[in-house]
């Protein structure tokens, strides 16, 4: 499941308790998420199409978004980390991540670079408790 913008797997857990496990396991790394995007319910009430559960978590670590942020201010654009939870259509789930490498790999700025990392190895652990 890996791709130049993330990574996963598909994991052994319902959609909802993969949205728990993922987001209990985020606060043990020091992230709370601040915003949920429900895309199934999203595109049926805009667009009346049926989709499986998708849904969009903006996962945010205060002290590393705030290093990010004060080395390079404009870097709110690529915050907060997003973690993808989906049900695919044999209705097995799978947990993904937004690369922070990838991603912040954008901005052209040393102090970031470790920043990244960082995110990544924490990321990385969350993945493997799953």
């Amino acid at each position: 499941m890996d791709t130049k913008f993330g990574f996963g797997k598909p994991v052994d857990l319902s959609f909802d308790e993969a949205i728990e496990t993922v987001t209990e396991e985020l606060g043990k790394e020091g992230f709370g998420v601040l915003t949920e995007i429900d895309v199934q319910a999203t595109l049926k009430k805009k667009l009346g199409e049926d989709m499986r559960p998708y849904r969009i978590l903006g996962a945010c670590n205060p002290p590393l978004a705030h290093q990010a942020i004060t080395a390079v201010p404009e870097i709110g654009l690529l915050l907060p980390c997003n973690v993808l939870v989906r049900e695919d259509d044999e209705g097995k789930v799978h947990v993904s991540f937004m690369d922070p490498g990838s991603v912040l790999g954008l901005v052209d700025n040393p102090d970031v670079e470790p920043l990244a990392k960082q995110v990544r190895e924490k990321l990385e652990r969350v993945l493997a408790a799953l």
